[in-house]
């Protein structure tokens, strides 16, 4: 992949995107937009590549949405720098490599700001043994030639890691630094610099709040974390084993001591508040704690379901962090019968893409 980006052509596109999310949303009464840009390459901090064998040689591709044809990459400018210089050099170690190149079809990298990287290979076999002692010898070649990359092997009902299965995060945020364990295969925020800019837009929006917070999909405590300093409590919710884990570590190695995360869906934790049923995750927990005037909510592209709108209409406060504005639209024609927007903004989380980040703030009428 050889096109080139200017900032003309960024800009350009950056434009196209703000009249989009305006013209998607102009039923409502909005408040200026704020908008925040990406760097115009070497963003994105995560890239999947299938593999193809052509005889002898390995190479990276992808397939055009439009023509369905496959399409050879040797670099790829919007991924990491980090990336872009694994990918050139792992693919001749495996190349001659028949444990290791045999019936492998993808290749996953997962960078980090600070410099760690996460690669993992998968497989239509079943890895043993053998596997395991060519991917350590691997791991070995690409520290000789400067990639420190830990490994995984997926294949079937596998995952084997060769040494751990995560990377370390380091995010400058304002005057802070927050850590963040990213596991691989769970979500995290594909454009670390965008996602600094979202983490200190929502500090500030939230800025001086009174009462506590409560945040559904926290996911590995990314905003939660951020926004604990802003805060009395904050109670954070996830269903995802992985992503709980990760969250439970952030803030023991943050050391945030007014937040705590709990595996329920939103519909669980509605059912909790009121009485309607207990649970055995929450035990210690005691809901009467706490007094959320605050409910941040960051919902996969199908947005929010009617229960959970329904939920958090109660609240004061809404912050809703968006990845498709047309659930965001569907989901405001609810929302707004009970709270204003106040704040608006546009992270440019996809450059080059037609996928925007959209920032609310709601305040109750």
């Amino acid at each position: 992949m050889t096109e080139s980006f200017s900032n003309d052509k960024y800009n350009q596109q950056l434009s196209k995107k703000i009249t989009n999310l305006k013209t998607i949303l102009s039923d409502f009464s909005l408040p200026e937009l704020v908008t925040y840009s990406s760097p115009i390459s070497h963003y994105r901090m995560r890239a999947e590549f299938r593999i193809w064998h052509n005889g002898d040689e390995l190479y990276h591709i992808m397939y055009d949405k439009k023509t369905k044809r496959r399409v050879r990459i040797d670099s790829f400018p919007i991924a990491a720098k980090l990336i872009n210089s694994a990918m050139q050099t792992i693919l001749p170690l495996i190349q001659y490599n028949d444990i290791l190149r045999h019936q492998l079809f993808q290749i996953d990298y997962f960078s980090t700001l600070s410099g760690q990287l996460l690669i993992t290979l998968l497989y239509h076999k079943k890895l043993d043994a053998q596997w395991i002692s060519a991917a350590e010898k691997l791991k070995q070649q690409l520290a000789e030639r400067g990639i420190k990359a830990n490994l995984v092997g997926r294949a079937s009902n596998q995952k084997i890691a060769v040494d751990v299965d995560y990377v370390d995060e380091t995010l400058s945020i304002f005057d802070k630094t927050f850590s963040y364990r990213q596991v691989e295969n769970s979500f995290t925020q594909p454009n670390a610099a965008i996602n600094i800019k979202m983490l200190e837009w929502a500090i500030s929006v939230t800025k001086g709040s009174e009462g506590d917070l409560l945040e559904f999909y926290c996911g590995n405590g990314n905003f939660s974390i951020a926004l604990a300093q802003n805060f009395r409590k904050v109670l954070a919710t996830e269903i995802a084993k992985a992503s709980v884990y990760s969250a439970q570590h952030n803030i023991k190695i943050n050391n945030i001591d007014n937040l705590i995360i709990v595996r329920l869906s939103a519909e669980e934790f509605s059912s909790a508040i009121k009485k309607e049923r207990e649970f055995n995750r929450l035990k210690g927990i005691n809901l009467d704690d706490y007094h959320c005037q605050t409910v941040l909510v960051d919902p996969p592209r199908a947005g929010l379901d009617d229960k959970t709108i329904n939920i958090i209409q109660s609240y004061q406060r809404i912050v809703y962090i968006s990845c498709n504005p047309y659930t965001l639209k569907d989901n405001l024609q609810q929302l707004t019968k009970t709270h204003h927007i106040e704040h608006f903004a546009m992270f440019d989380q996809f450059p080059y893409t037609e996928h925007v980040e959209t920032g609310i703030v709601l305040r109750k009428k």
